[in-house]
């Protein structure tokens, strides 16, 4: 399988991907730049056989500032969407879980005669055709949010990140190639095995030359070619093992993200956010009112385990953190 080539080899594969991308669009390409490390080494990689392609970027307001200063300073083409990140949030709901979940939950609380199939997909798991895909079904123990007070959805990513870069592309003609890895979410995976690395038959042609890679061969890529990454990332550093990881953040992406909270290590994302941006933090939980959702999912999450992971607050320096009114008593 490609995913266990050497580094070397991979390289070379992808190399070939992103010339068989070029040549079939004739030039008109583009790298879909966002500032974080799998970014850093797609543009790194189409550098070394193209140096014509532009990379564009869509600057939400929601990354570390260390990310957009570096997407800044390599010259990429600066796109801004729409609708502010506290619009989205109002008015769709708030990125949760997983976008599965995130969808499936919007649809369970809103439903309407026009949906009653898509519905039934996500509250029981059966398709239109009577046939069980119990993927779909929204799990009970994420069902309290049917009821929450605030709105959950998945639609975050399409307003903040798609929807900017359609009507660039529709101007300039250029076809994206994309830094995703398909190793990080099952998704991913599904659609890398489906269409391949370019995929050309998509309703939104696209390009991925890391499909086959994995997180320790970006690491390894940056390391050996010195590759200069955001500074939030920290440094690279191997275990014992042979293992590479950050000394900083793992993952950028959109800070106030809540996908895969749920999984985080601690300290999580917020908790690690409260040390090193405590004014991000304080926007996020105080402005926005993230707090008050965090809150909400501790609460009724069944299991005590997961309860924890919607915990924002560093354990021990709880006081200290806090600056916002009303929220420490």
């Amino acid at each position: 399988m490609l995913r266990e080539l050497p580094l070397e080899a991979k390289i070379v594969r992808s190399l070939q991907v992103i010339s068989c991308w070029y040549e079939a669009w004739g030039g008109k390409v583009a790298v879909s730049y966002s500032g974080g490390k799998d970014s850093e080494v797609v543009r790194w990689l189409v550098g070394q056989v193209f140096k014509d392609v532009p990379a564009v970027c869509v600057n939400t307001g929601l990354e570390y500032p260390e990310v957009m200063r570096r997407a800044r300073e390599s010259g990429a083409i600066m796109l801004r969407p729409k609708m502010p990140f506290h619009k989205v949030i109002q008015d769709y709901g708030w990125p949760l879980i997983s976008k599965r979940v995130a969808r499936g939950i919007n649809i369970l609380r809103n439903p309407t005669g026009a949906n009653a199939n898509v519905y039934r997909l996500y509250n029981e798991g059966i398709n239109r055709f009577g046939e069980p895909v119990a993927r779909f079904r929204v799990p009970n123990r994420w069902r309290f949010l049917v009821t929450a007070p605030f709105p959950v959805s998945d639609e975050c990513c399409n307003l903040m990140k798609k929807a900017p870069i359609k009507p660039w592309q529709k101007e300039t003609g250029r076809m994206p190639i994309l830094g995703i890895v398909a190793s990080d979410s099952d998704a991913r995976e599904k659609n890398y095995l489906q269409h391949g690395c370019n995929a050309y038959d998509l309703k939104n042609p696209r390009s991925t030359p890391l499909g086959f890679w994995t997180e320790q061969d970006v690491l390894a890529c940056i390391r050996k070619y010195k590759i200069q990454i955001a500074d939030v990332y920290g440094e690279i550093v191997e275990d014992e093992s042979g293992q590479l990881s950050t000394t900083g953040v793992r993952n950028t992406g959109c800070v106030f993200c809540g996908f895969g909270l749920h999984m985080d290590e601690t300290p999580t994302r917020f908790q690690r956010m409260a040390e090193t941006h405590p004014r991000l933090w304080d926007f996020c939980m105080g402005k926005l009112g993230m707090l008050q959702v965090l809150d909400y999912c501790r609460a009724h999450v069944p299991s005590a385990a997961v309860s924890e992971r919607f915990n924002p607050w560093p354990v021990a320096q709880k006081v200290e953190q806090c600056s916002l009114l009303g929220v420490c008593a």
